[in-house]
């Protein structure tokens, strides 16, 4: 197809920038659902307050609101590019739902698991890191993996704002070229060859578990 060969790098460079975001986005989205789901199931009252209002807040306001307050708000006063601020707001709400899917993880083992880690000498944390997150991570997955992909679709929002991105790209393709319906084609294959190793591969890892319990 001439449309590709004759834009190819562009379509490249987008491509780039969308992988670098998904992967910073879900690095960070992990860590910080993780940390926040374990504060809403903890003891202290105030890390349950902290953690419930992190995830109510960030999963309930839309992505694209978030993206403009860093972009057009933060980086006033933080220099942010459209794809810091981007990425950052794909983290953030996105960490918001996996906060949720590892916290009914974690609901979801056994409690008594806790209390025979404690009672062996584990610290609270101890017990959380080597028995409790291994198991909920397990039952979480096919949660986790659905989070991922939408993650990697998510990042589209990055056209908002400049981020250079597969979808930015793509819309300056269709602008300079006037053939929308071809480079949409492109822009979706490139998606998909994003989204679907990865959900293959979060289904290979789901059969696997199944086979080691």
């Amino acid at each position: 197809m001439a449309l590709l060969q004759n834009n190819f790098p562009t379509f490249l460079q987008g491509f780039g920038y969308t992988l670098l975001s998904s992967i910073i986005a879900l690095i960070g989205s992990m860590i910080l659902g993780t940390g926040f789901a374990i504060m809403q199931i903890v003891p202290q009252k105030w890390a349950q307050v902290i953690g419930n209002v992190y995830v109510q807040v960030f999963r309930n306001i839309p992505l694209l609101i978030i993206t403009f307050f860093f972009f057009l708000v933060v980086s006033k006063y933080v220099k942010m590019s459209g794809f810091t601020s981007g990425t950052v707001a794909l983290m953030l709400y996105t960490s918001a739902f996996i906060a949720e899917t590892v916290r009914a993880g974690i609901l979801s083992v056994n409690g008594g698991q806790m209390e025979g880690a404690r009672a062996n000498g584990l610290s609270f944390a101890q017990a959380m890191q080597y028995i409790i997150l291994p198991q909920a991570f397990r039952i979480a997955l096919p949660s986790l993996g659905n989070q991922f992909i939408n993650l990697v679709k998510n990042s589209s929002i990055l056209a908002f704002v400049g981020g250079l991105d597969l979808m930015y790209q793509g819309n300056m393709v269709a602008a300079n070229t006037f053939d929308t319906f071809s480079t949409y084609i492109i822009v979706a294959i490139f998606y998909l060859i994003l989204t679907l190793p990865l959900s293959y591969y979060i289904q290979h890892l789901e059969r696997k578990l199944k086979r080691a319990l």
